[in-house]
């Protein structure tokens, strides 16, 4: 009985043996197949590296304000008769907006200008005397300041009923009205804004360092969110005198059309003064580059030396700045090399590869986008 036990353990013992030597056998024989296994090449599209000469220009960002832009209130106090504007409509200069109560100064009009031209009738009267020696210099002078005196009340009364009658200071375009008919305002109460929209001001500031490069009529493009895929040309037209003491910028003025009126003071937007200086560049497709917290690369295609065909080797490089679909290398490539332009995430260091650019998509400094 227990020598049948013992045979037993020991078929089952060496049973286990055979098991483990069979899969020894078989992992190290995967182990040496993974080891001579060369994986296809990848299908790849690229882009030579070529020399560019880009603009150089400053950016910023900016605000929008208006050429001209107040909110129109009341100078005198009165009661609102008449509202003439639409709210948000177009004016121009000397249009009428508001009509106060002038009822009481209209009433007073007629007795000064009676009283005025009594003085004017007493004055002529004496400026006769006077030649003729009937009487004094001191009672002709007399007479004309009683004109001069009637007339200047005149002038009040009418100087007042304008004051009431509320017009457009400038051509602009009018905001939401702040008053109601038969409301009493008082002095400074406010009626409504008035913006004057095209050309419109861009202020941005540069640190006092670019103030060397800065002059008077250099263009700027203008770009917002609120109009995306659009670029507004303009021109610097005032360079401040001073620099901010706190922050050692200098404030910049920029001009911009807006014959649309689609730039409205208070927007942000970003900014870009283009200089004369061009900047010799080393340009890729920004598509080409594999981004990294430790280092940014591509993916450079070149002739295999033990393999036939095309191979790929990775490539670290410096990166600057990036106009349209491109983007300037610093440094880690020659003018004239090949890169992987699309996909280089899927790609690794050694990797065959086979060029097609049939499908390749096409690069653009200034790419506009199809609104699809």
């Amino acid at each position: 009985m227990k020598k049948r036990v013992i045979l037993a353990i020991a078929g089952l013992i060496v049973l286990i043996a055979i098991l483990g030597a069979v899969k020894a056998l078989q992992i190290g024989a995967m182990i040496d197949q993974g080891k001579k296994f060369v994986p296809p090449p990848e299908t790849v599209s690229t882009a030579m590296v070529t020399a560019e000469s880009w603009e150089t220009a400053l950016t910023s960002v900016g605000t929008l304000t208006a050429v001209q832009g107040v909110t129109v209130a009341a100078e005198q106090p009165g009661k609102v008769v008449q509202i003439a504007f639409e709210p948000g409509a177009p004016v121009t200069k000397g249009t009428l907006l508001i009509r106060q109560d002038t009822s009481s100064e209209e009433a007073q009009l007629p007795g000064a200008l009676a009283e005025a031209k009594l003085a004017r009738i007493n004055q002529q009267r004496t400026d006769q005397l006077l030649k003729d020696g009937v009487i004094s210099q001191a009672d002709h002078d007399r007479a004309v300041a009683t004109t001069n005196q009637t007339q200047a009340q005149v002038d009040t009364i009418r100087a007042a009923i304008a004051k009431k009658t509320v017009r457009a200071p400038f051509t602009g375009r009018l905001g939401i009205r702040q008053v109601n008919l038969g409301q009493i305002l008082k002095e400074g109460d406010p009626i409504v804004t008035l913006q004057s929209l095209d050309p419109i001001y861009v202020d941005f500031t540069l640190p006092q360092q670019q103030l060397p490069k800065l002059h008077r009529g250099f263009p700027v493009r203008v770009a917002t969110d609120a109009l995306p895929g659009e670029t507004i040309e303009g021109r610097i037209t005032a360079i401040n005198p001073q620099v901010d003491a706190d922050t050692r910028n200098i404030k910049v003025q920029a001009t911009v059309a807006n014959h649309a009126e689609k730039l409205r003071p208070g927007m942000f937007v970003t900014v870009a003064v283009g200089l004369p200086v061009q900047q010799k560049v080393l340009a890729i497709p920004a598509t080409a580059v594999l981004y990294a917290p430790y280092s940014d690369s591509v993916f450079v295609v070149e002739e295999g030396k033990e393999k036939k065909g095309k191979v790929l080797r990775q490539q670290f490089v410096r990166l600057g700045s990036k106009r349209g679909d491109f983007i300037a290398v610093i440094s880690g490539l020659r003018e004239g090399e090949a890169v992987v332009s699309t996909g280089v995430f899927k790609l690794r260091n050694g990797q065959g590869a086979v060029v097609d650019n049939r499908l390749a998509p096409p690069f653009q400094q200034a790419p506009k986008p199809e609104n699809n």
